[in-house]
């Protein structure tokens, strides 16, 4: 009998959709499928695959409207499904144009010794794994898939289960290509569908929390599997005393509220030094205060809900403990019952400090704690005091004052004088430290290596070597 999970609307709080549940029997048919399948579309070769892609591509974009009503349902909010939708065929456009020159083969190269020549070569992963969170679902799904299959790999994804309504239109896309549907398949299910996925495919990409991630990493350890974990940041944003007020304000409202804080680039803890403080706190909060929940119509209001009931409860005790603390609510300041839904106000606090779970621990929704700091080192300290190392944003008149601090933070991207570029920007590669992730870049053209194994053949051209006996 088939098991099934209801899955929560975040608009209205309603269980209104269910999906199954592939057991570890279910998931090893579909990776058996996959690994049969995988040496013909290697065989494709890079361009062909590509433009087995590209046809997926037309059907995506035919099917645009049927997967942005399905993200909406999802994440219940539409602004940013529509950019979800857009990014994913931009992002499988990009790949197409890129991979095949980025996967193509180079000239022999001379060793040290004369009478050897070396050719690169590479072996892609017969079946990569994608296991996915809720906050960009279809996105997260697939930036991973794409370049894996470009690179060779069969791949299975195993999409958050709460948010799974996109499957079936994306599957609906899958199956009018029939050379990628042999080796493009996802399963449903919750966390144990994903733990018995990891000990059957070959190489795994995951994106959640640092609990999660540690788990997926212990597992993929123990199958013996490469492990590319993208995991939580609680990211800084440093304004300095030369920065323009009225746009650090602007980018750290978008950085900080964007899809109501529910990014793991998310702008997440503000240092401001304390002589523009004021000025800073004032063009702050007036950027926030004017932002709006995208309710009762979701297509009005910039902040939409948080997704995840057990997600919105954490947001709600990291505002209730920093008040019973002494912070200092400027605006905002509650977790809100909208039509069943869970919505948080636009927030930003002042009176807050390292030691508060709203500053050291994931937030995930639209909330802004701001500090302040009496030196550039003092910045650098307060900013590196943490367990996470994403990414992080340094504001300043200087561009070499600011690009000399972004130096000493212990982040993967830093952006200058603007907040979370990543999300628009993914051309820069770069790894997160600390807690927030393992593994080679996510972004830029060289993580389509992530998916292949390096190759040497050492090629004599047939003269005696002087090791032999």
């Amino acid at each position: 009998m088939t098991e099934f999970i209801d899955v929560r609307n975040p608009r209205s709080g309603v269980n209104d959709y269910r999906i199954p549940v592939h057991d570890a029997e279910a998931s090893a048919a579909v990776v058996a499928g996959l690994r049969q399948a995988q040496p013909a579309w290697r065989a494709l070769g890079a361009a062909g695959r590509a433009e087995v892609l590209l046809a997926w591509g037309l059907a995506l974009d035919g099917a645009r409207d049927a997967l942005l009503a399905a993200v909406c349902a999802d994440t219940g909010r539409y602004r940013e499904s529509a950019l979800e939708v857009d990014a994913v065929l931009s992002t499988l456009r990009r790949w197409c144009a890129q991979g095949p020159a980025l996967l193509a083969g180079t000239p022999d190269r001379p060793s040290a010794i004369p009478s050897i020549s070396i050719r690169a070569g590479h072996t892609p992963f017969a079946v990569a794994g994608v296991i996915s969170p809720w906050n960009f679902p279809l996105l997260l799904s697939l930036i991973d898939a794409i370049p894996a299959l470009l690179a060779g790999c069969a791949v299975v994804i195993k999409p958050s289960e709460i948010t799974p309504r996109f499957v079936a239109p994306l599957r609906a896309t899958i199956a009018q290509v029939p050379q990628l549907e042999a080796v493009l398949q996802l399963i449903t299910g919750a966390g144990h569908t994903g733990a018995t996925l990891i000990g059957q495919v070959d190489v795994v990409c995951f994106t959640g929390s640092v609990a999660t991630g540690r788990k997926v990493g212990e597992a993929a350890a123990r199958a013996f599997v490469p492990a590319f974990l993208e995991l939580g940041g609680k990211d800084p944003a440093i304004v300095l005393d030369d920065a323009d007020i009225k746009r650090a304000a602007r980018a750290i409202a978008w950085g900080g509220m964007g899809s109501a804080g529910q990014s793991c680039m998310s702008i997440e803890r503000v240092y401001v030094d304390r002589r523009i403080a004021p000025a800073f706190l004032d063009a702050l909060v007036h950027e926030v205060s004017r932002l709006r929940h995208c309710y009762p119509d979701i297509r009005d209001g910039e902040i939409g809900p948080i997704i995840s009931e057990a997600q919105a409860a954490i947001a709600a005790r990291h505002l209730a403990e920093a008040r019973e603390q002494g912070a200092t609510v400027l605006c905002g300041g509650q977790v809100l019952d909208l039509g069943g839904g869970k919505w948080c106000q636009p927030t930003v606090l002042g009176g807050v400090r390292h030691g508060m779970s709203v500053v050291d621990e994931e937030s995930f929704a639209a909330i802004l704690p701001v500090m302040t700091f009496g030196s550039d080192d003092e910045a650098v300290a307060l900013a590196n005091d943490t367990r996470f190392g994403l990414s992080a944003a340094v504001f300043g008149g200087d561009q070499e004052r600011a690009l000399a601090l972004a130096s000493r933070l212990e982040a993967g991207a830093i952006s200058i004088n603007d907040a979370a570029l990543t999300a628009v920007v993914h051309e820069g590669a770069k790894q997160s430290f600390k807690l927030s992730g393992m593994g080679g870049s996510r972004m830029g053209s060289a993580s389509i290596a992530r998916f292949y194994r390096q190759q040497s053949y050492l090629i004599s051209n047939g003269a005696d070597d002087a090791w032999w006996f």
